[in-house]
């Protein structure tokens, strides 16, 4: 296991879902939109009340923020890179204690200019790769490069459609790590499967947490969907009790 105690970290869209997992005990969020969607970057607005409402429960730093573009993998073209870099840098001055980025070249290796570009608009906060890393088959080989960027965690379910499936690969992303990047596990985790992948040796455990809430009023034909997401109190607390119940056996 990691010389330090794994932490949980819950994904949430609004600054409910940050009080939920304020109140769940958890060591941090990552603020996104867009989850049906895998995550794309959050409003300003968001943002800066996110934070806000962190601060004010003496949590400096707990909120991370996914900094995506767009849906549609993680090709990205010069313009939404820009974008990306102004998100970020919009980040930062709102007091996010971290980014969340990922951005690839076709061949599913790290685009390394654009990384470098990212990291470096984020003026020192804690970079998390997210599940980007999980395209294709060379994980242990993008963990290498990431590494070489300074990055200091990787979201990844192991390569997996979900992270239960892909434990194999997360222990022989901790064993290449080595303590020089955090490995966090993420994507179709469940209750039962958390203890399953504190074995791996992982650094933290990451999920959503969320269900689906119907709208107050129907949306109308310019509305989208009925129903939205939001974040699960009862799961959130049970994930982090899970988590917490692993470590003291």
């Amino acid at each position: 296991m990691p010389s330090s105690a794994p932490a949980i970290e819950i994904a949430v869209q609004d600054v409910d879902g940050l009080g939920i997992a304020l109140r769940a005990g958890a060591d941090r969020v990552e603020l996104c939109s867009a989850l049906s969607l895998g995550g794309l970057t959050p409003s300003i607005g968001t943002i800066q009340m996110a934070v806000e409402a962190a601060d004010a429960a003496g949590r400096p730093g707990f909120v991370n923020v996914l900094v995506r573009p767009r849906a549609g993998g993680f090709v990205y073209s010069a313009h939404e890179i820009a974008t990306t870099v102004r998100d970020i840098r919009a980040a930062v001055a709102a007091g996010a204690g971290g980014v969340v980025i990922g951005a690839l070249n076709e061949d599913g290796t790290v685009d390394m200019a654009a990384t470098r570009e990212l990291i470096a608009a984020a003026e020192g906060l804690t970079v998390t790769f997210h599940r980007a890393i999980d395209i294709g088959t060379a994980q242990l080989q993008v963990l290498d490069q990431l590494i070489d960027l300074g990055v200091a965690r990787v979201l990844t379910s192991g390569g997996a459609a979900q992270s239960p499936d892909g434990t194999d690969m997360l222990r022989r992303m901790v064993e290449r790590a080595d303590g020089r990047l955090q490995i966090m596990a993420g994507g179709g985790v469940t209750l039962d499967s958390i203890p399953m992948l504190l074995s791996t040796g992982i650094d933290a455990i990451h999920l959503s947490a969320k269900k689906a809430a119907l709208a107050l009023a129907p949306s109308g034909p310019g509305g989208g969907a009925a129903d939205f997401d939001v974040t699960d109190e009862i799961v959130a607390r049970a994930a982090v009790e899970a988590v917490r119940s692993t470590l003291e056996k």
